[in-house]
């Protein structure tokens, strides 16, 4: 009966394991795509720098992985974003969409 508890305790151990690696790799592929990628227009941080591009920042992770499939797709026109978009995979416009969804926004309501 001891020996059942250690093996599933065990098991939980190494699968929560498991989980939080597969979380932080998916953050750090996303880290390395924005730096690669998404940088030169949106800034690291989502928070866009460059006039006409939009401020990613603190944007729900649902919207903005649904506006890469969309521009991967063509549902939405954007002849820049199209292409960086349609080589990425859903995981990766996920994990784009939680990075940014992340980060602090910049954006500030006027008084």
């Amino acid at each position: 009966m001891f020996n059942r508890w250690v093996m599933v305790c065990f098991m939980l151990g190494v699968t929560a394991t498991w989980s939080v690696q597969a979380e932080d790799a998916a953050t750090r592929d996303a880290a390395q795509i924005v730096g690669e990628v998404c940088v030169g227009c949106h800034g690291v941080d989502g928070n866009a720098m460059v006039m006409g591009a939009p401020k990613l920042g603190g944007q729900k992770a649902d919207y903005l992985a649904k506006s890469l499939m969309d521009y991967k797709t063509g549902v939405r026109n954007n002849a820049v974003m199209s292409a960086f978009s349609s080589a990425l995979s859903t995981e990766e416009m996920e994990a784009l969409g939680k990075y940014f969804e992340s980060q602090d926004s910049t954006l500030s309501v006027p008084k």
